[in-house]
């Protein structure tokens, strides 16, 4: 009797500790999302508070919280530094540098799956281990001589070096999980390999090649060690037209803030369009592979 009682009590307290064991853990994690999302807005919050302060405003210790805006920082960065020119500039490498990536690594990707040709993805896959920065002084006598500093075409090809072993490794998994049979049914209707390519296989590895393209057009945008080297003020991309405002005297902290809200609204607004794609993509990628 005594011991039927204990077992009963027992059965009666394990939904208890289950809920208790449950709810531990969903308060935690729900505190350790809160402390990383804190960790990350925190820096961007700063950055765009800074940037609608005036330098007297900055430099007040503590940092105040209550201040009158003023958006002469941005009048800076638009009209006095031609900050337009920048982005444009970004945006014509960026969109170049992940076009020509595509149109390279899509067809790699697909004859690395379709042949098993790991020694060639992993050659392409240390070009983009390798330190750019020793590849700056090969890579600057080459345009030198070819005439090709201080041009779009020599930004674009040197960010290549980011996006293409990018998309190609990214597209490999993706073209690995499409059937053979697609390919040799479209071979038999006589369709080329390239046309097979591009009217079945590419269709059916969308996800795959807009998250592919996005974080390469990001990583390209992002860019900052050949833009300085190949660039001049006409080719000039946005993160190498920040230090208009650091000099040896000072540093225009507001300007600058201002400069960087200006390069880092773009990548945001389009990862925040695009998120949906790119977790998609890669999970995608990531489950076939």
């Amino acid at each position: 009797m005594i011991g039927t009682q204990l077992t009963t009590h027992k059965r009666q307290r394990q939904p208890l500790k289950r809920t208790i064991l449950r709810t531990i853990d969903v308060v935690g994690y729900n505190l350790l999302r809160l402390i990383i999302l804190i960790a990350f807005l925190l820096p961007l919050l700063w950055m765009a508070l800074n940037s609608l302060k005036t330098p007297l405003d900055i430099n007040t210790t503590p940092p105040s919280l209550l201040f009158k805006p003023t958006f002469a920082n941005y009048d800076n960065v638009f009209q006095s530094q031609n900050f337009l020119q920048f982005m444009w500039n970004s945006l014509l490498v960026a969109a170049g540098s992940t076009i020509l990536s595509l149109i390279l690594g899509l067809p790699a990707a697909y004859a690395i799956a379709r042949y098993q040709q790991r020694s060639l993805a992993v050659v392409i896959l240390m070009g983009r281990m390798i330190p750019g920065i020793t590849l700056l002084i090969p890579w600057f006598i080459l345009f030198r001589q070819v005439h090709l500093i201080d041009t779009y075409a020599a930004l674009i090809l040197t960010h290549m070096l980011v996006g293409l072993p990018f998309i190609v490794w990214v597209m490999i998994p993706f073209f690995e999980a499409i059937p053979r049979e697609l390919d040799e049914a479209a071979r038999i209707d006589g369709a080329s390999m390239l046309s097979a390519l591009v009217r079945i296989i590419l269709p059916l590895s969308g996800p795959g090649i807009i998250s592919a393209s996005i974080l390469a057009f990001v990583f390209s945008w992002n860019n900052f060690l050949f833009s300085i080297i190949f660039a001049t003020e006409r080719t000039k991309t946005l993160p190498v037209a920040i230090f208009n405002f650091i000099s040896y005297a000072q540093i225009d902290w507001g300007g600058l803030m201002a400069a960087a809200v200006v390069i880092t609204v773009p990548v945001l607004i389009i990862a925040l369009l695009t998120q949906r794609w790119i977790v998609r993509g890669l999970t995608e990628g990531a489950i076939k592979g």
